[in-house]
């Protein structure tokens, strides 16, 4: 039987490394990119030889092919994770009346929804290749966007758009895909504990976690990973955007 191939970008710390494990001790053989990956090198070198972190720009088709290419070598690309992201805070004017910068703008949005486009598309051309499993299934893509999405706060102008076009893509792609039996979903994670936050002083850390309902803490990646997982073996999940955010709904600041 062939090996099961999972793909995380944003693969070498937070969300993405945590799903790289999970999937790794569910028996996937694991392919991460991650455009800087020596913070995860050490995590990753102790999965073994199932597992691969390359160097890869996710708005890049020529490294994403090539990470796919990768994948290749070791099994057939069952799942696709996208956890690759940026966010930069700035409003569409600032105190002194001057515009958001329409560079900043245009990186967080090629970032975040066209690479995950990009993710998307190549990694749906691959699974178009399987055979079908036995649900009849070919292959599953999970999107990140974030409850910034729906709740998007004083700031967020950039990345509140860029995460709700991850979602809006959702339905539309699982649509497409259904042709070739591939689900796409999508996760809205809440204030997750990962390195986007780590620069944070403690006590604005605190406040964030005092801010969600129940359990009143930051998110852990673990948990986000284990509802990958949970999506990737539960084939009549499709075509949905599901929270993780502890009840939270985001306050305007």
């Amino acid at each position: 039987m062939t090996t099961s191939v999972a793909l995380v970008t944003g693969a070498a710390s937070g969300l993405g490394l945590a799903t790289a494990q999970r999937f790794h001790a569910a028996g996937f053989a694991v392919v991460g990119l991650d455009k800087n990956p020596a913070p995860g090198e050490a995590a990753w070198a102790e999965l073994g030889e199932r597992a691969r972190l390359v160097a890869a720009d996710v708005t890049s088709e020529a490294d994403v092919s090539a990470a796919i290419a990768v994948a290749d070598t070791l099994g057939d690309l069952r799942v696709s994770v996208s956890c690759a992201g940026v966010g930069w805070a700035a409003r569409v004017l600032n105190k002194e009346g001057a515009p958001h910068a329409l560079d900043l703008f245009r990186t967080v949005v090629e970032i975040n929804l066209i690479g995950s486009f990009n993710i998307l598309r190549l990694a749906a051309a691959r699974m178009a290749r399987n055979e079908v499993d036995a649900e009849g299934q070919r292959g599953v893509i999970i999107n990140t966007a974030s409850v910034a999405a729906y709740e998007g706060q004083i700031g967020q102008i950039a990345y509140s758009a860029s995460k709700g076009g991850v979602l809006a893509m959702t339905l539309p792609a699982a649509r497409d895909l259904a042709a070739i039996n591939v689900r796409v979903v999508t996760i809205a994670p809440g204030i997750f504990d990962t390195p986007m936050l780590a620069a944070l002083p403690e006590k604005a850390r605190q406040s964030l976690a005092a801010g969600v309902p129940n359990p009143a803490r930051l998110g852990r990646p673990a948990e986000y990973a284990d509802l990958a997982h949970t999506i990737a073996t539960s084939p009549y999940i499709n075509g949905e955007t599901i929270r993780i955010d502890g009840a939270l709904r985001m306050a305007p600041r």
